[in-house]
């Protein structure tokens, strides 16, 4: 065996919702590993500075890091997603990699979420999936590729208080499975990542949890590093992975069982 295949050298990648958190971490691991990236967000200036740090890293180091285009992208509107495909296409050549992390939520009961409220939440991160995949598909068949949609364990196993998301969620679950079976005879391996709560600054806002406080070496945790989301995601779409297709990959720590039986 050759570790040569779980990197990402030399493909193209778009990461969405690339501005912070699991989306900027995997941006940057696959660019430090030689893969050229490029980064979106709904706001420019919060897009730029990660392409910005990309770039600086890379040309700092050895050139065997790829290189960061950072792009405005509103992932529920298909005109911006097309230019944002299009704009990938004419800086790097193609796409070989695609990264749905788009994505957002609030909490509320399932009776108090308005209707623009769920829409809202679907649109963003089940209809931007969709758009994003369909508007790269014509690139990503174009001699193979790789299709990373990132969903949650409330689409696995519900979450109260935040139904529209994990409906949302389930969906991903489900069109990864669909489309991987749609999209196998034409080169394109679709897979799915589930995470459980992971330190990102959102996480960190609403529950004080920093990822500066948690040991990577500890099993006995129910709260990860995005940087061990982005290690599942380079290997997704390494060619190591190539007889995972369709899968929905959970990481969340240790599961929860029934400890005690209850009587």
């Amino acid at each position: 065996m050759t570790t040569d295949r779980f990197g990402v050298a030399g493909q193209t990648a778009i990461v969405t919702g690339a501005s912070s958190g699991i989306g900027k971490t995997i941006a940057e691991q696959f660019a430090a590993g030689g893969a050229d990236v490029v980064v979106c967000s709904r706001e420019q200036e919060n897009v730029d500075p990660v392409a910005d740090g990309i770039n600086e890293r890379t040309g700092d180091g050895d050139g065997t890091g790829g290189q960061a285009l950072a792009v405005e992208c509103d992932v529920t509107d298909r005109d911006a997603v097309e230019a944002l495909v299009e704009a990938t296409v004419e800086e790097f050549g193609g796409v070989d990699c695609l990264v749905n992390n788009a994505g957002a939520s609030f909490m509320a009961s399932f009776d108090d979420i308005s209707e623009n409220g769920w829409e809202t939440i679907v649109g963003i991160n089940l209809t931007g999936t969709y758009h994003c995949t369909q508007a790269a598909g014509e690139y990503l068949r174009d001699g193979g590729g790789t299709v990373l949609n990132l969903a949650s364990v409330a689409g696995t196993q519900g979450a109260p208080f935040m139904s529209h998301y994990g409906a949302a969620k389930a969906g991903i679950v489900n069109l990864t499975t669909t489309l991987a079976y749609e999209w196998a005879s034409e080169g394109v391996r679709v897979n799915c990542i589930a995470p459980g709560f992971v330190a990102t600054p959102g996480v960190e806002s609403q529950m004080g949890v920093s990822g500066e406080n948690i040991d990577r070496d500890e099993v006995e945790r129910r709260i990860g590093l995005t940087e061990e989301i982005a290690d599942l995601a380079q290997f997704l779409a390494s060619p190591a992975s190539s007889y995972v297709v369709g899968e929905t990959i959970v990481a969340q720590g240790v599961p929860q069982v029934m400890e005690t039986p209850e009587v």
